[in-house]
């Protein structure tokens, strides 16, 4: 294959398949069979190399554009958050961890629309993609949550999840830090 050699797909449809995957997703975390958690975790992995693919995709490209712009942060809390709810109907993650997470999503989206209506990009943040790595790491552990070869694999996605609450929380600060500084200055 050339180097020239495109993906005959293109990054917009990376996202769009993300967000088609979340509800067979959800029905195979409802289901809650040992197989089928292993058939989630393999869907979910592959619709989170999606978020990473799809950029890569547009930046090489150049096919940046603004559906991208919209779709692909939804499209990436589509998959996680209703996820991390359905674990926690399922009893399989913690329900304050997932608050925060998700409280903080919201709080850091309204922000983002803040500071766009003010003309101004809000990049993503380095705490902020360590937090989104260590989430999805968790959701994976707590997709399979029954022990593996003797690990515990509930209680290392619930500490997971929880590390992911505190770099939610220090993550969203530093945004929130970052735009009263920016505001302060003439």
């Amino acid at each position: 294959m050339s180097t020239n050699a495109r993906l005959p797909i293109s990054p917009n449809q990376l996202t769009v398949l993300r967000i088609i995957a979340t509800p067979v997703l959800l029905a195979l975390i409802y289901l809650d069979q040992p197989r089928l958690n292993w058939v989630a975790l393999g869907l979910f992995v592959l619709a989170a190399l999606t978020d990473y693919w799809d950029g890569v995709l547009a930046r090489r490209r150049g096919e940046v554009s603004r559906l991208g712009k919209l779709l692909d942060p939804v499209a990436d809390k589509v998959l996680t958050m209703t996820c991390l709810i359905m674990l926690v109907a399922l009893g399989h993650a913690d329900v304050w961890a997932t608050i925060i997470i998700i409280a903080r999503e919201f709080a850091i989206a309204g922000l983002r629309q803040v500071v766009a209506a003010e003309g101004v990009v809000m990049a993503a943040e380095r705490g902020a993609k360590w937090k989104t790595a260590v989430i999805m790491v968790a959701i994976g552990f707590l997709l399979i949550h029954r022990p593996v070869w003797g690990l515990p694999v509930e209680a290392i996605g619930g500490v997971l999840l929880w590390i992911g609450a505190i770099l939610s929380i220090t993550s969203g600060l530093s945004y929130v830090r970052h735009y009263f500084q920016s505001a302060a200055k003439p």
